[in-house]
């Protein structure tokens, strides 16, 4: 089943090294007299109650992104998202969600915290305005950037500046996982007033979420992190700056990749494969139909050939050989034939060669 109309735009090669070099420019704003050959310090320094270089990667971050703050958090995305929400709401309050399979760590959130689920379909803004209308409890409208079904077809962008048109009295988060420095623009850049995502898909060191958007509920939530252990130090953050500044071109190559890959599995270039598209399940990908229900067969096979069958963080630092996995769990709960019948591909930093040479010797194994 094809969704072409529901894949996400990159950034072409040309905006990927536009946005390198804003990045890049923004670093030599903040670091003058050799300090960003510095690797950081630790603890709390005394103006910032965070380490100094943390604070000054933060006013990087910020500017690069056009939000009016940045907090480096502890827990990659997914605890940019949980810091962010303990600011907005309390327990048992109620947030607006998408009518969509949620991503597991967000739904685990959401039991975590207590919050209860307000559920429009935001492919459809006549519902999406219904709601609006009608809720006045809910306390936040979430949306994920990345899609949550195959179906989904709402531009981010669209929707945001909808929201804010009916309800300009409530915060929009947006959770920017597996698109930021790939698509466009993040939520914040399009008016939202947070944005969250992981900086382990962005080649830096694990374990460090960012949050981008307005200055009033970043600052509650660093006055609130005071705890020395619990900062980003400024080691760390200066490594993870230093490794952004990589990833939106070899996004951009990877992202060449698989539309290069997709059009040749979908031409027919590998027997057995039924048919392949395009989808932006967590990272854009290729999702491959099997003509045989072989496909956990199949994964398990491929890492004979060199593939990785497991993602570490969905192209983070590690993941460097091409990906052949399942397809995402959300994916599976709104089409669950593709349990058995499905791949997710992500060729990461491989060739589409590649990955074509892996996949086709795996099913001829299974055509004996």
């Amino acid at each position: 089943m094809r969704y072409e109309h529901s894949v996400l735009q990159n950034r072409t090669m040309e905006q990927a090294q536009e946005l390198q070099f804003r990045l890049i420019d923004e670093i030599t704003k903040e670091f003058a007299n050799n300090e960003f050959f510095q690797m950081g310090d630790v603890g709390l320094h005394p103006e910032y109650h965070r380490p100094l270089v943390t604070a000054r990667v933060e006013k990087v971050l910020a500017r690069t992104f056009g939000g009016e703050e940045c907090a480096l958090v502890r827990g990659s995305g997914t605890g940019a998202i949980r810091n962010i929400l303990s600011v907005l709401v309390e327990p048992g309050d109620s947030i607006i969600v998408h009518t969509a399979p949620m991503y597991t760590t967000t739904k685990e959130t959401f039991r975590l915290m207590g919050l209860k689920q307000s559920r429009t379909n935001y492919n459809d803004l006549s519902s999406v305005k219904e709601l609006l209308e009608k809720d006045r409890v809910s306390k936040v409208f979430y949306v994920q950037h990345a899609r949550q079904q195959p179906s989904d077809t709402y531009s981010i962008q669209d929707l945001i500046a909808f929201v804010k048109e009916k309800r300009p009295d409530l915060p929009i988060v947006v959770d920017d996982n597996y698109c930021a420095m790939k698509m466009l623009g993040i939520g914040a850049e399009y008016g939202a007033d947070y944005s969250t995502f992981s900086g382990f898909k962005l080649m830096g060191p694990q374990g460090i979420g960012i949050i981008i958007g307005r200055r009033e509920g970043i600052q509650e939530l660093q006055a609130r992190n005071y705890s020395g252990g619990g900062q980003v130090q400024g080691y760390e953050a200066h490594e993870l700056l230093r490794s952004m500044v990589f990833a939106p071109v070899m996004l951009a190559i990877q992202n060449e990749q698989v539309e290069k890959l997709c059009h040749r599995l979908a031409g027919g270039e590998v027997a057995g494969v039924r048919d392949a598209y395009i989808t932006n399940s967590q990272s854009k990908n290729v999702i491959v139909e099997l003509e045989q229900p072989i496909a956990p067969a199949v994964i398990e096979r491929a890492s004979r050939y060199g593939a990785a069958t497991y993602p570490v963080g969905a192209e983070s630092r590690f993941e460097l050989v091409p990906m052949i996995y399942r397809v995402s769990g959300s994916f599976l709960e709104s089409q669950p034939e593709l349990r058995e019948y499905g791949l997710r591909i992500n060729p990461m930093k491989a060739s589409a060669d590649t990955v074509i040479r892996i996949l086709g010797h795996v099913l001829q194994e299974f055509r004996g």
